[in-house]
């Protein structure tokens, strides 16, 4: 682990409530396929530690995840640092244009995505867009 990482993963350790936390995890390479594979629905949060959009974002989905705890328990959050996977295969072939860009999929569907938007009505859309899928 770098030292830019370990600053990082300490910072959002101490800010970030350990509930919540949790339930978002890393991305490796594989993790989001394999996840699909096994019939979850995914969110993919294409991000920066260094990006002002991106914390925007964050501050949004975990306040929305606070408020209605089955977004965790039916959704697979996969956090994808722009940084290390940005020019990666998952990225490439899902066409991310750039961080701060969030997608839903469900088996080989796109299910939604939003690119650099940080509306709080318009994430809850693509999460409960997320929640639908995983529940029907």
């Amino acid at each position: 682990m770098n030292r830019r990482d370990f600053i990082a993963l300490s910072t959002a350790a101490t800010l970030t409530p350990i509930a919540l936390s949790a339930k978002v995890v890393d991305y490796t390479p594989g993790m989001a396929q394999k996840a699909l594979a096994s019939g979850k629905v995914v969110f993919l949060d294409f991000s920066a530690t260094w990006c002002g959009t991106c914390a925007a974002q964050d501050r949004v989905i975990n306040a929305l995840r606070s408020e209605n705890p089955d977004y965790d328990t039916n959704i697979t959050f996969i956090k994808v640092d722009w940084d290390d996977y940005g020019n990666g295969k998952l990225s490439n072939a899902l066409k991310i244009p750039r961080r701060s860009t969030l997608v839903v999929l469900k088996g080989d569907k796109e299910l939604g995505r939003i690119v650099a938007g940080t509306a709080k009505n318009k994430i809850k859309k693509l999460m409960d867009t997320a929640l639908s899928a995983a529940t029907s």
